[in-house]
């Protein structure tokens, strides 16, 4: 009996996502669209590219598995949505994420974007670089660390900063440094970063697991009929994670730090 309504079930979500929106669904997309002749964002989302991410956005690991794959979601440019199936709202969102790549923010600020379901940014220091989040996977981070030396010096990283303890922030360090030098690179994140990160990630591992899956939408092939995007990214990698614990924490609002010459405040 058990397995009989998990086919059924199993059957269920693979012909739902596969079909196109019921009238009311698309009424309900319609409904709910948000204005879309102010194209400012697109402007801002292309402003300060320097380049692409190589290999047309694929990452792969050691062994050769594919942990990210950018070219999957060629399609959000390259065709039209099906109109009401999907929200327009949300494959507008798509569009502007495919945005990816290399990109200068400001003066000695830049980012790379589009690698993982997080963005990496990357602070030229007084001697070296900071990292501000490090991505999902180990593989990712070094992909991206990889484009950025491309384009500017290669210098040592002297302090990564963990903005919160969500994996997709922290996950990837390992890719960026190795044991070796975890004493020695400042490692900076807020108070109870540690006891955040396990409780969420060890102790509620499965439901955290199961919830993004329900959230992003991660165990569905991206296409026209079934997975546009997350909202706040296109997708999430599947690479190898990592903890490395912080060796300096921020404890109130407004804490200043000098990092490598710069004044830094929390």
């Amino acid at each position: 009996m058990l397995k009989k309504i998990l086919l059924t079930i199993y059957l269920a979500s693979s012909i739902s996502y596969s079909q196109v929106a019921t009238p009311y669904t698309k009424q309900a997309n319609i409904q709910f669209n948000l204005p879309h002749k102010d194209n400012q964002d697109f402007k801002d989302a292309a402003r300060g590219f320097i380049s692409s991410l190589p290999n047309k956005g694929i990452i792969k690991d050691s062994e050769g598995n594919i942990v990210w794959d950018l070219s999957k979601y060629d399609f959000v440019n390259n065709t039209k949505a099906l109109d009401g199936t999907v929200n327009p709202s949300l494959w507008r969102q798509a569009k502007l994420l495919t945005k990816t790549g290399l990109f200068k923010v400001a003066d000695r600020i830049y980012q790379i974007r589009g690698a993982d379901i997080s963005n990496m940014t990357i602070i030229e220091s007084k001697t070296g670089i900071i990292i501000v989040d490090t991505l999902l996977s180990t593989e990712t981070a070094a992909a991206a660390i990889n484009l950025y030396f491309q384009y500017r010096p290669i210098k040592p990283i002297v302090a990564i900063i963990y903005t919160h303890s969500h994996l997709d922030h922290f996950g990837s360090t390992r890719g960026l440094i190795s044991e070796d030098l975890s004493n020695k690179i400042r490692i900076i994140a807020p108070q109870s970063f540690a006891n955040a990160a396990f409780s969420e990630n060890i102790m509620a591992a499965n439901v955290m697991g199961r919830r993004a899956s329900y959230m992003y939408g991660n165990l569905l092939t991206p296409g026209l009929k079934s997975q546009i995007g997350c909202g706040l990214a296109l997708g999430s990698s599947s690479g190898k994670q990592s903890l490395v614990l912080p060796n300096e924490l921020i404890s109130k609002t407004g804490q200043e730090k000098i990092i490598d010459g710069l004044n830094s405040f929390f």
